[in-house]
């Protein structure tokens, strides 16, 4: 079977990371999330965390080589995977191709979860994390078993700091403005598919799969 390499692509709170989740959970195929790193050197107040720190707080995206230079050490480990989150313009994308070049490890395509302004705004509102695993939840579409703790730990949930509707109305006009264009760079590529990511998880996830085989 072919070796899948998969980019995500969509806005803030389509549901990437819980498709990708999903995928290596079921088939082993690795989700590299440069939103994932980012946090992880964040709360490790590594000279990285504290640069990407100030970009993330203000909704803005990290800047190039940083994020290139992360996924790269990431994609070397791995045959397969799945980019959720990057890349997020078009120069991130051309980064990419000329990465994934050296390293003889072409991506078999790009996925588009499409979803609605008045969705992702309140998904994102209702997203959840838990401080300890770091698992993703949301009281809407995929609520913990008990009220606002972790199926896991155990522990209590808390609300992302970037998860408010000011930064949310900033990575929404980031998103239109800088991430949108790939659709039209990777319709090019003959990579581009497309999702109706406004339908509830276990149905984006069939037609999915459907997409890309499995």
């Amino acid at each position: 079977m072919e070796r899948i390499r998969l980019v995500f692509l969509g806005p803030p709170g389509a549901g990437k990371g819980t498709q990708a989740d999903k995928l290596q959970n079921d088939f082993g195929i690795v989700k590299v999330s440069t939103g994932d790193i980012l946090r992880e050197a964040v709360s490790k107040g590594t000279t990285l965390g504290e640069v990407a720190k100030i970009y993330m707080e203000r909704g803005e995206l990290v800047p190039d080589d940083i994020i290139i230079g992360l996924v790269r050490e990431k994609v070397l480990q791995f045959e397969q995977f799945v980019l959720d989150g990057f890349p997020r313009n078009v120069n991130q994308a051309e980064g990419l191709d000329r990465l994934l070049e050296t390293l003889n490890k072409g991506l078999t395509g790009v996925i588009y979860f499409d979803v609605s302004n008045e969705e992702v705004k309140k998904r994102l509102l209702a997203r959840r994390v838990c401080p300890s695993c770091k698992r993703v939840y949301n009281l809407i579409t995929e609520p913990p078993k008990n009220d606002e703790v972790c199926d896991v730990c155990g522990v209590k949930l808390v609300k992302r700091s970037d998860d408010n509707e000011e930064t949310i109305e900033n990575r929404l006009k980031v998103y239109y403005q800088q991430t949108l264009p790939l659709l039209e760079y990777y319709e090019r590529k003959a990579l581009l598919k497309k999702v109706d990511g406004n339908q509830p998880p276990d149905e984006v996830y069939k037609n999915l799969l459907k997409i890309i085989g499995l």
